[in-house]
């Protein structure tokens, strides 16, 4: 037990991860897991499908990230160990329950890191047409499994610059929107709410509309947890993921929220579309036709660093479902550079079998597993506020002092409810959309069966071990 984590209901056990990441590596892998290809050409499906309003599901989407990665916080600097939640919902809700979300986090990444791959390749074509997408994505494969299976401090600096690339676009993008808005730069002169309110209103599409978008929503958003997932490779676990998990805020107001108010104020709503990213469209409309190329890198970028991001997340979920007896052991054991390179692997053979299968439907398949990836990251994100709300009532159970804890969840347990009746809710409303209710019942698989699996293994060894008894 090192100075940095407690005793009490939550056991960190010791682990063999190198810690070499840095608090930048950690604060800047929290952008690059939920900034993705998703938000740059997703956005404008989802303004298409709410209008304006898509401004209120991104805030409450943002609301939902703070309260999960608040409850994390809590969590992972009481006990910052790899693979987090697993461990966390091992101890504090079920084994059973942590193999079906280990195993299904774990698959739904695996399905994620690949689409991303081919979003790059299709990327790269439009670049060089004379290559086809499907080399350009067998190129970044490589590219990501090299990087993954390297020493750890090269995945936060490969991730810490991608990131980069991805806020400086976007700083960019408010910076030109805020010029044309205030008539500065292109064609119009003071915008003011003509475009905002000028277009069948502010909900032009109903109240509902914004509820029920919210699973893609929160798809953007996901990747924030592999802050917990890296916090047993952190250097400093107590100040890093303390940090990072209080900048989420302002992160999620400037890089989501600023943006997209921009957008929807000088960029007509339905003229939003999947055929271009919506933020190049909205700067092409008034004349700045750099901004094509230019995001079309930025959203190259986005989708290798989240496959990066991705494949990161998918293998320390692994590495901890072997260390905790959930999957085999061989996949928890780590190499001499104290990488999981037994779940890496496994993980990255998973990636390179979906992005086979792909080759057949490769864009009726990508659509597919974004909305699956939306329901299991959901399903990921309650079972942390579960588990912390389970921890904090232990701590009380026990009699321990809760404010000797170094990071602690403010107003408990409001935020944390919230949390998580706040997606069960989401998950609830997929089934109203002709879009997302098949993804739902393929995503609902992932978790279930790895539960039963579980519970099938663990009777069978206490019927063997009475059975032995006897004998």
């Amino acid at each position: 037990m090192t100075d940095h984590t407690m005793t009490g209901p939550l056991a960190c056990p010791q682990e063999g991860l190198r810690r070499a990441l840095k608090q930048r590596h950690l604060q800047l892998i929290a952008l690059g897991g939920i900034i993705g290809s998703g938000y740059f050409l997703g956005t404008g499906q989802i303004l298409s499908t709410v209008g304006p309003a898509a401004v209120l599901s991104y805030m409450l989407g943002g609301i939902i990230v703070i309260c999960v990665m608040l409850c994390l916080g809590e969590l992972a600097v009481a006990c910052p160990v790899s693979g987090s939640f697993v461990t966390y919902a091992r101890q504090l809700i079920s084994p059973t329950w942590a193999c079906g979300v280990g195993w299904s986090y774990w698959l739904t990444w695996v399905a994620y890191v690949p689409a991303e791959m081919i979003a790059a390749g299709i990327i790269m074509e439009s670049f060089v047409p004379g290559i086809d997408k499907l080399w350009w994505s067998l190129l970044f494969g490589v590219m990501i499994t090299a990087i993954n299976l390297s020493y750890v401090k090269a995945f936060g600096e490969v991730e810490f610059w991608l990131a980069l690339i991805k806020v400086v676009a976007l700083l960019l993008f408010i910076a030109c929107g805020l010029a044309i808005f205030f008539g500065i730069m292109g064609s119009e002169s003071f915008i003011g709410t003509s475009i905002l309110l000028g277009n069948g209103g502010f909900f032009p599409m109903g109240y509902w509309a914004v509820l029920i978008t919210m699973v893609l929503v929160l798809v953007n958003f996901q990747g924030a947890e592999i802050i917990g997932l890296a916090a047993g490779e952190s250097e400093n676990p107590a100040k890093s993921i303390s940090v990072a998990i209080r900048n989420v805020t302002w992160r999620i107001i400037s890089l989501y929220v600023v943006p997209l108010l921009l957008l929807v104020s000088i960029f007509p709503w339905r003229q939003a579309g999947l055929e271009k990213t919506v933020f190049a469209a909205a700067l092409d409309h008034y004349g700045l036709q750099w901004a094509g190329s230019l995001f079309s890198f930025v959203v190259l970028t986005a989708a290798v660093s989240c496959s990066n991001s991705g494949l990161y997340g998918c293998a320390r979920a692994m590495y901890a479902l072997g260390r905790e007896g959930l999957a085999p052991s061989w996949l928890g054991r780590t190499n001499r550079f104290g990488v999981p390179q037994n779940a890496t692997i496994f993980s990255v053979v998973g990636c390179w079998v979906a992005l086979v299968l792909q080759i057949f439907d490769p864009e009726g398949m990508f659509v597919r597993l974004l909305a699956v990836s939306g329901f299991s990251g959901a399903i990921a994100w309650i079972s942390i506020c579960w588990s912390q709300l389970n921890f904090r009532r232990r701590l009380e159970a026990e009699g321990h002092d809760v404010h000797s804890l170094r990071f602690k969840v403010p107003f408990f347990p409001y935020v944390t409810y919230f949390g998580i009746w706040a997606q069960v809710a989401c998950l609830m409303l997929m089934v109203l959309s002709d879009t997302l209710r098949d993804p739902l019942f393929i995503g609902i698989p992932f978790l279930v069966v790895p539960m039963v699996w579980y519970e099938l293994r663990r009777r069978g060894v206490a019927v063997r071990r009475q059975s032995d008894g006897r004998t």
